[in-house]
């Protein structure tokens, strides 16, 4: 397997850049056709943690994959820095998929899209909008719109988070003023975790568990202007029409936004695969959990694109 970082113009209007790496299976002749299947991070992440793991992996599963940064952060372009902009995250995905359509040695019918935590559910969204992705794959997905609203185990009511949107709107007040406000999209600190879930998540970020340069761990705290009212869902029971794998840890908090997406989509090609024992942050990079994962997601690729 052979790998080579790229760029990935996003074509919606904010003159980003995207950085890429983009992975290519054992003995790749560029004569050729092959599957690709793009690969999108967690919130907070970067292309060099779990979504370049997955993307490794589905390229020795023979898939050309690519994981990126997504606008604003890691190694792509875009001010201000870490912004969380929802609806340019799922425009990310998208504009992944442009670059492979340019491709010659991509069959442009056989893209396919996975992610992991948020990334997840961008690619959802994305594959709402954009029919040129053919199947989509979910790990630990979040819908984060639904995540910041509703907590992690979804025991808020929605006009409960209204705070949190003039939050975001007075962080815009004072960002204008030459202000820079942040919000964590993990715990920053141990003692901030609320349980041994989400322990595991400040461990990740912040440790050398996968600690990375790029990957701060937060969002501009004026991203929550378009996260509480965003669903990444949005109608899915019209438009969310091709096939669908979502992979969950028996013990994870987040599973529920696996579920409402399985309930709500429109296509009747729809699978959960548990994978017993694993929470949320297990199948970022525990071993055993994520071959387990991987194994999946190539079968259901393989068989879809």
């Amino acid at each position: 397997m052979s790998q080579q970082k790229i760029s990935i113009r996003n074509g919606n209007g904010q003159g980003i850049i995207l950085s890429a790496v983009i992975y290519f299976p054992a003995n790749f002749n560029e004569s050729e056709q092959y599957a690709a299947v793009v690969v999108s991070h967690p919130g907070g992440g970067v292309k060099e943690q779990t979504a370049g793991l997955y993307a490794r992996k589905l390229a020795e599963g023979g898939f050309v994959s690519i994981a990126y940064d997504a606008s604003y952060q890691g190694e792509s372009t875009g001010e201000p820095r870490q912004l969380e902009n929802p609806y340019i995250r799922t425009e990310d995905v998208s504009a992944v998929v442009d670059y492979l359509t340019a491709l010659p040695y991509i069959d442009s019918e056989r893209i396919g899209a996975m992610g992991i935590c948020a990334g997840a559910g961008y690619t959802a969204n994305a594959a709402i909008n954009d029919h040129r992705i053919k199947a989509v794959g979910m790990v630990s997905a979040v819908n984060i719109g639904s995540m910041f609203r509703n907590g992690w185990e979804n025991n808020v009511k929605d006009p409960d988070a209204l705070p949190y949107l003039l939050a975001g709107s007075n962080a815009r007040t004072a960002d204008a003023a030459g202000g820079s406000q942040t919000i964590p999209l993990a715990p920053l600190r141990e003692e901030d975790a609320p349980n041994e879930e989400l322990r595991e998540a400040w461990e990740y970020y912040h440790t050398d568990r996968c600690q990375y340069p790029t990957a701060p761990g937060f969002a501009t705290a004026r991203s929550l202007t378009q996260i509480i009212s965003y669903d990444a869902y949005n109608k899915a029971e019209a438009f969310f029409t091709q096939p669908l794998l979502a992979i969950v840890g028996s013990v994870a908090g987040s599973a529920w936004m696996s579920d409402d997406l399985l309930e709500r989509v429109a296509t009747t090609d729809k699978r959960k695969y548990i994978i017993d024992g694993a929470n949320h942050m297990s199948l970022y990079d525990r071993k055993n959990d994520v071959d387990e994962a991987v194994g999946q997601l190539i079968s259901f690729f393989t068989e879809k694109l």
